[in-house]
């Protein structure tokens, strides 16, 4: 017969982005990320803002994951310990929608703690104490069922959220269209490709604001046999 195994396994070092790293994604929309990442990098659409991430503009963040499993915060609760500033907490469920990931109160301490942000792919609850308590969220929607802390849960490693896998250490970039997830080896490229991505919606912008109302030459993509009409 195996011991019991511990209820909490914790990673108190993880490789985390430089200040420049994160100052490169601050201000860059979400759909700009995922454009240098080739249309990739967001988590599941049911992720979506809430409380003062509907007015924030665009955050940026290291991730702080917390894996606690279906209907449990002890995980999210001990992360508490290891916040710094900037952190973006990242808590899963694993889906679970049946009660609540966090409340106001469990919010109020992630800010006190230093945390930029807070994301899940559960609901959370006590909106009105979330709209007052100011710090970005994401999650599933709200349920005011209370969730448990026994156990077991993991701080500071990897887990599956939004059908993407996020790792402590990522950088995180959410703003109102939702969350996208940079892992951390694919940080430094993800930065190069931003600069080409910014460079052509510029470029677009313009050209839209001029009176642009059309993207493709039909006339010339029949003569080459890429068009085939119907009538």
């Amino acid at each position: 017969m195996i011991e019991e195994p511990p209820i909490l396994r914790i990673r108190r070092s993880f490789p985390r982005p430089t200040a420049a790293q994160i100052d490169a994604f601050r201000g860059v929309p979400t759909g700009f990320v995922c454009d240098a990442m080739n249309g990739a990098g967001s988590l599941d659409t049911r992720i979506a803002p809430v409380g003062a991430a509907l007015t924030s503009g665009p955050i940026v963040g290291t991730a702080l994951v917390a894996d606690n499993g279906p209907a449990e915060i002890l995980a999210t609760i001990a992360a508490l310990e290891f916040i710094q500033a900037g952190d973006i907490v990242v808590a899963a469920l694993h889906g679970y929608q049946g009660t609540s990931a966090s409340g106001d109160l469990l919010l109020g301490m992630m800010k006190n703690a230093g945390a930029a942000g807070f994301v899940t792919d559960a609901p959370m609850r006590d909106i009105e104490g979330i709209e007052e308590v100011g710090l970005p969220a994401w999650c599933t929607g709200l349920n005011p069922n209370s969730p448990f802390s026994k156990g077991p849960g993991t701080v500071g490693d990897a887990a599956a959220v939004g059908g993407q896998r996020v790792g402590s250490g990522d950088i995180i970039v959410a703003d109102r269209n939702g969350v996208v997830v940079v892992p951390f080896d694919k940080i430094d490229a993800t930065i190069t490709a931003l600069q080409g991505v910014k460079a052509a919606e510029a470029d677009l912008e313009a050209k839209v604001k001029g009176g642009l109302a059309k993207l493709f030459d039909l006339d010339a993509m029949e003569a080459e046999g890429k068009i085939a009409y119907l009538d």
